[in-house]
């Protein structure tokens, strides 16, 4: 029996879907990338944003083709779209045998028994149920980074977010079960621990009663094997002193991190729920570029937000002009019914949103194009992704460059490399996002 697994939505999502893998590969199913060889497909869904619930959808109908023609024995929608619209999925995708809720994920393995031998359940548990833990996991992602996640769910209510209802409220997986599953990853051939959760920052406060990140990023730096550690989804009021500190001093630690701002205009700060203004954000971002002068910042913003303002867009537009974030992503604002954001007055026009979107990105490829100039003549230490195809290049990653998200460094050299290693660079040149750099020998 082939299983085709399609995972949609976040690295937090990835995670669950290489958890699901691991348990179905150890009862002894293979797995295939084509649709023409499969017999089961399971589609682990997204739905964040509006774009991200249509992905789904789109998926599970195509699948459900495959179904109804008899190509494939069965289909199982998993994740956030199937915890959230389970009866919709139920009464308009009949083809879907099982749905499996966000806190179900070790209950795979039996969902897919059950339909092969005729009897079919959906598989749910309290939202809120203790996170999935000490799982095999399957790496999906070349095996040379991995993503941990280290929390599940999140307490902040912003007004524009499903999230705590599909998810539930936070809880921190216990640090014995992370340290554990790292020690696993870098015994495998990972290199790279990518830090993930809904909120990263407030880790082991729920099961600790206190922060605990720091501890955390201490204790994964003891293993072998682990060479770099990045920390995604930084909530910017949650930043303590201790986890600057932590970020300066230990070596593994990658002087980058991800801070979702959402916006700089106080009155659409308030409005969203968010828990800082735009002075308290220009003292965190200051606090830690004082500390480490190299730190790469990445956010992200809404544009068009409900009430959002020609006087509220131009805060915003200054605001990024003078923090000149290293990366930055803008989304437009997405409707999600059950959110309290989508019955707000004053919704603003879709052409509105997209039009702001596109004056924040332009401005903000100015200021990654000059960033990325600015590191010409820096020596780095990078981690080799590929080979480009019938050239001596190499696709790299620095420090400043997350998996997928970021730019790349082309490392031009005739030496033989391979994915994983990490090499001494000297960047020569820029092109746009992308650095341009040569081998450096000391």
């Amino acid at each position: 029996m082939k299983i085709l697994f399609v995972s949609l939505g976040c690295d937090k999502n990835l995670v669950d879907s290489e958890m699901m893998l691991g348990m179905l590969q150890e009862r002894g199913f293979g797995f295939t990338d084509d649709e023409a060889e499969a017999d089961i497909v399971v589609v682990n869904t997204c739905c964040f944003i509006g774009d991200a619930k249509e992905e789904s959808i789109n998926t599970l109908l195509e699948m459900s083709e495959l179904k109804e023609s008899g190509q494939i024995k069965a289909l199982i929608a998993a994740g956030c779209l199937a915890q959230r619209y389970r009866e919709e999925i139920q009464e308009e995708i009949p083809q879907v045998d099982a749905i499996i809720g966000t806190t179900a994920i070790d209950e795979i393995v039996a969902a897919v028994e059950e339909i092969l031998a005729g009897d079919k359940h959906n598989h749910y548990q309290d939202i809120n149920a203790k996170p999935v833990t000490d799982k095999k996991r399957v790496v999906t992602t070349g095996g040379h980074f991995a993503y941990l996640k280290i929390a599940e769910g999140c307490d902040k209510h912003c007004t524009y977010c499903i999230i705590p209802k599909v998810r539930g409220s936070f809880r921190s997986v216990p640090m014995e079960s992370l340290l554990a599953e790292a020690k696993a990853l870098a015994d495998g051939g990972v290199k790279e621990l990518i830090l993930v959760a809904q909120e990263t920052t407030l880790y082991g406060k729920d099961l600790y009663g206190e922060k605990s990140l720091p501890k955390l990023l201490h204790e994964l730096a003891q293993i072998p094997g682990i060479y770099w550690i990045r920390i995604l989804y930084c909530y910017p009021e949650e930043i303590t002193d201790e986890l600057i500190e932590a970020i300066a001093t230990e070596p593994k630690v990658c002087h980058y991190l991800d801070i979702p701002i959402q916006h700089g205009a106080d009155p659409v700060l308030k409005r969203m729920g968010r828990r800082t203004n735009q002075q308290e954000l220009r003292e965190i971002i200051g606090k830690l570029r004082d500390r480490i002068p190299d730190i790469c910042l990445r956010t992200t913003l809404i544009s068009g937000f409900p009430g959002e303002t020609e006087e509220d867009f131009e805060e915003l537009y200054r605001f990024v002009n003078e923090m000149e974030f290293d990366r930055l992503g803008v989304f437009p604002y997405s409707q999600e019914e059950d959110t309290p954001a989508a019955t707000m007055a004053d919704q603003v026009p879709e052409e509105i949103k997209a039009f702001r979107r596109d004056e924040l990105m332009e401005l903000q490829q100015e200021i990654a194009f000059e960033k990325a100039e600015d590191m010409i003549g820096r020596i780095l230490t990078v981690m080799i992704e590929g080979k480009v195809a019938d050239e001596d290049t190499y696709v790299a990653r620095t420090y400043r460059d997350a998996p997928n998200v970021d730019g790349y460094l082309f490392v031009n050299t005739t030496a033989s490399l391979m994915t994983g290693d990490f090499v001494r660079v000297q960047v020569v040149d820029a092109n746009e996002y992308d650095l341009i750099g040569e081998m450096y020998h000391e």
